[in-house]
């Protein structure tokens, strides 16, 4: 590799899946949108590889939105009073990793779209005093006021975030609003609306009949939480639909959903993992999920309308993403496991309702908006001749 080649390092966690497709957005999305002649990007899960204690929390956090969601505002709580990001003990046991990472890879900037990992990451720059030289940028991926307190971090270069709600959860947890911009989510690119033609070959690659109207079930990349109740309260109902359920990273619950289907009284596909959910949201006609910020924006993105699951309290900083697509009328709140089949056969009924929703998520969708993410961070680089001096200072 040339040596003033720009090198971008993207760091990250799979705490649930939106901080790995908010990396995998922007790590593809340099591709797509870089205007240089070359550059290099690593992507890390800094939190779970830094030591064997916070891959441990990693752990439980998973666990947790798993198999006991109604717990997570009682760790958002616990997260937000602790504040791990800012302990001694963490740093202490996480910091030999982070100096290697920059010792033997020496990036000209740091991207992070998780909220525990910039403050170790700020405090190595400090440490080998290239805190003037290598930009850190942090793109938050939740998109309304009341996220966590770890994405507040007073030594980060450039904040970019969704819209003005989180600019001003930003501004009021202390940062300088002149080290704010606003970007809109980091969408991968692939996540975009399609023709009636389109969604019907996408219908047709699950096997299903490509006129008929499609519920995509997502228990989300973890594969838990409500999702699995609400979708055998679907399965009972008299509906004339097909559906396509997604179990994530959980092959036991992959098992029980095949099980379940086989009462369905309408074609259902059950799928494990998949790296194509833009398929799958393009191939549907409305998507029943927990509202993670970054899910939402991805749907939003198709055009596909949302059943949100909020049987529990949504997780705190999840709970405006879920009043705003009910506001703007691009989603149905599911309060009640047992109001799923209702719901969507009013849905496939009055189609001026549907037709409604479907045009409210176009008003909230953000388009380019990774785009925009790109030329930020790349606007921060240095010119070549100063990025090759900085890469000798730091080795």
């Amino acid at each position: 590799m040339p040596q003033n080649t720009p090198k971008i390092l993207i760091i990250s966690s799979d705490t649930g899946g939106g901080h790995r497709s908010a990396a995998k957005a922007i790590a593809d999305g340099l591709h797509k949108f870089w205007q240089g002649e070359s550059f290099a990007v690593r992507t890390i899960k800094a939190v779970e590889e830094s030591h064997r204690i916070t891959e441990k929390l990693v752990n439980i956090y998973n666990w947790v939105l798993r198999n006991k969601q109604h717990w997570m505002k009682y760790l958002y709580w616990l997260m937000n009073k602790i504040r791990p990001e800012t302990r001694e003990f963490f740093h202490k046991r996480c910091i030999g990793y982070v100096r290697d990472v920059f010792e033997k890879w020496c990036p000209h900037i740091v991207v992070s779209v998780h909220p525990l990992t910039q403050h170790i990451f700020a405090r190595i720059l400090k440490e080998l005093k290239l805190a003037d030289q290598i930009p850190l940028v942090t793109v938050v991926t939740d998109p309304c006021y009341g996220f966590w307190k770890g994405w507040a971090c007073d030594d980060v270069s450039l904040y970019l975030v969704a819209n003005e709600d989180a600019r001003q959860q930003l501004i009021d947890y202390g940062i300088d609003p002149e080290k704010i911009k606003i970007s809109g989510m980091p969408v991968h690119p692939k996540f975009h609306e399609v023709d009636e033609k389109d969604a019907q070959r996408a219908r047709r690659a699950y096997g299903l009949n490509p006129d008929k109207f499609t519920v995509f079930v997502n228990a989300g990349w973890i594969g838990g939480g409500n999702i699995p109740q609400i979708f055998r309260e679907l399965v009972r109902g008299e509906l004339d639909v097909q559906a396509i359920f997604l179990a994530g990273k959980n092959e036991e619950l992959k098992r029980e959903a095949e099980e379940i289907a086989k009462q369905a009284k309408f074609p259902v596909k059950v799928i494990g993992y998949s790296d194509e959910i833009e398929k799958l949201m393009q191939s549907a006609n409305v998507m029943v999920s927990k509202l993670g910020g970054l899910t939402t924006f991805e749907a939003l993105a198709c055009r596909l309308p949302i059943i949100a699951d909020a049987t529990t309290p949504p997780m705190p900083q999840e709970a405006g993403t879920v009043n705003l697509i009910r506001d703007k009328g691009a989603g149905i709140l599911l309060e009640k496991s047992t109001d799923i089949v209702p719901a969507i056969r009013a849905l496939v009924d009055d189609t001026e309702k549907y037709a409604a929703m479907r045009a409210a998520t176009r008003k909230l969708a953000i388009p380019n908006s990774t785009q925009k993410i790109i030329e930020e961070i790349a606007a921060l680089l240095p010119p070549k001749k100063e990025a090759a001096r900085s890469s000798a200072v730091a080795v």
